[in-house]
């Protein structure tokens, strides 16, 4: 029998080996069985063999297990990020012309941060505020605020003006310079 790396607490192991009993996902499943395995002394070659897992799979578990936080087995999401899809710019199209005041945010104007934030509440779809600017730019779209128009109230009107005196000349004449001795 391997002798026991004890990364994990008698209490981690017991959590883990209940829940490997419950869990239903095999990605889960595989998560847990990585941890219990190099706490018993495997390596990692020995656990990607056996479960048919990449290396950087369980290069990834077994750390988390060595730093003690095998706890954590089911808080990093499973499968590929979710993707900006047309529903999402569509919701974006929607939010940034509405005010945010409408939805209950104290300020005026959206801000790419501020859209990014409700936008991973609303859909779970995380991305930078400059990614959202990227793509308002590409639908033709911006937080900025459209630029105020000035109307004139007066006019100015400029007729024909008749000098009452004669302008003063300012032609450039030529100075000589003493000589220098």
């Amino acid at each position: 029998m391997p002798q026991l790396n004890h990364f994990l607490t008698p209490f981690q192991r017991q959590l883990l080996e209940q829940a490997l009993e419950e869990v239903q996902n095999p990605i889960y499943e595989q998560r847990i069985q990585i941890m219990l395995m190099v706490d018993e002394g495997q390596s990692q070659s020995q656990i990607c063999k056996m479960l048919g897992c990449a290396h950087v799979t369980a290069r990834y578990w077994i750390g988390l297990a060595r730093a003690g936080n095998a706890h954590q087995w089911r808080e990093t999401p499973v499968g590929r990020p979710k993707q900006v899809d047309q529903n999402f710019c569509d919701r974006l199209e929607t939010l940034v012309c509405q005010s945010p005041r409408a939805l209950g945010y104290p300020f005026q104007r959206w801000t790419g941060r501020w859209l990014s934030k409700h936008l991973a509440q609303e859909t779970g779809i995380e991305i930078s505020d400059r990614r959202i600017n990227g793509l308002l730019k590409e639908m033709g779209l911006s937080t900025l605020q459209e630029p105020m128009v000035i109307k004139a109230t007066h006019q100015i009107q400029i007729c024909d003006l008749t000098p009452t005196a004669k302008p003063a000349d300012y032609s450039i004449s030529r100075f000589k310079l003493p000589k220098s001795s």
